[in-house]
Parts: C-alpha cells; structure tokens; sequence
C-alpha cells in the first residue's frame, strides 16, 4: 500500500516533464531536428483524417539546417507541405521529388531572445503541473488519514516524500531549462 502511495505522485511528475521535454522541442534553436516538425498534425486523404507528420513519413536531418520528410505514401506529399506552411513556424520548405526538404533559418539575437523568455515561460508552467501533482498526492494522503487509513505518523512522512519528490523533479526542470537556454544562445 505505501509503495502505490508512492508511485502515483512520482508518475504523475514524470508525465509533467515528458511534457515539457515535448514541448521545449517544439522551440527551435536555429539547428535542424526532427521534434520541429514531427507533431505538427496534418490533415491528409482530403481531410478525412488527422495524423502527426512523424506519422504519415520518415524525419531525418540532413545536415545542421535542412530536415527531410519522406512520405510514407506519395499521395499526401501535398498535404503535409500545406500542414507545415500553416504551422507557421517561419521554415523554408521545398519539394523534391518524393521528399520535403525543410530549411531552418539561423536565428537572430533578438529571435533567441524572445525564445528565452517563452522557455522560462514553458519551465514555469511545468513546476506548476509538478506542484498540482504535489497538490493532489496531498489530497489523497489527507484522505486516507481522514478514514483511518493511515496514522498521522505516516501522513507527515508521506507528506514530507512527496515534497522531496517536488523538490527533485523542480530541480530537473531547472536543469532542463538551462541547457535548452545554453542552446539556443549558442551561435
């Protein structure tokens, strides 16, 4: 009983920074990477169905600036060229045949900037999640006191656990958070 107590806050604070690990890829650093463009959802097969490109072609980079997209059917090269364009996510893109080649500018000082300010913004809303998961361990632990569950000895020790817990997976984020900034000011 006490390690299912356990678990639940640690694996919804392991969701909480998949997230944000998802999301921070999202934020491009002026080098090419698969994450750009991966979950940009497409609406392929005349719009009867919505897919995420990662889904619907092959993504490897090419070199530092150029992402290639090979469709895994031919027929929907059209439809991810247009999901792509409508992301808006400032990249070139040209068809090649049977591929998408996808050229990502090199950013500006000002450009990275603002991406550091929206990264600090994105870490922020992961501690928030983290503490809601905090929140919510707490809710239960309180619970389970309140039925005579547990004793108050194990509710200030679980309670202290899932602060601990809190603590390292802040602490996570914040390194996360650095590096992805060390990146993107690397010129």
């Amino acid at each position: 009983m006490d390690q299912q107590i356990q678990a639940q806050p640690k694996q919804r604070m392991q969701r909480a920074l998949h997230v944000l690990i998802d999301d921070f890829g999202t934020v491009k650093t002026g080098k090419a990477n698969p994450q750009l463009v991966e979950n940009i959802v497409i609406k392929a097969y005349g719009g009867s169905a919505m897919l995420k490109v990662n889904e619907l072609a092959t993504i490897h980079v090419q070199d530092t600036s150029t992402v290639v997209i090979t469709p895994f059917d031919h027929s929907v090269i059209g439809d991810i060229e247009r999901g792509i364009s409508d992301s808006q996510m400032g990249l070139g893109m040209a068809v090649d045949g049977s591929i998408i080649r996808i050229t990502v500018p090199p950013l500006t000082q000002e450009r990275r900037e603002e991406f550091v300010k929206l990264i600090h913004k994105k870490s922020e809303n992961g501690k928030i999640m983290i503490r809601q998961a905090r929140a919510e361990s707490n809710d239960e632990i309180a619970k389970m006191k309140k039925d005579n569950e547990i004793t108050e000895d194990d509710e200030k020790r679980l309670e202290k656990e899932v602060q601990k817990l809190t603590d390292e997976f802040v602490d996570k984020i914040d390194e996360i958070e650095k590096m992805k900034e060390q990146e993107l000011m690397t010129v």
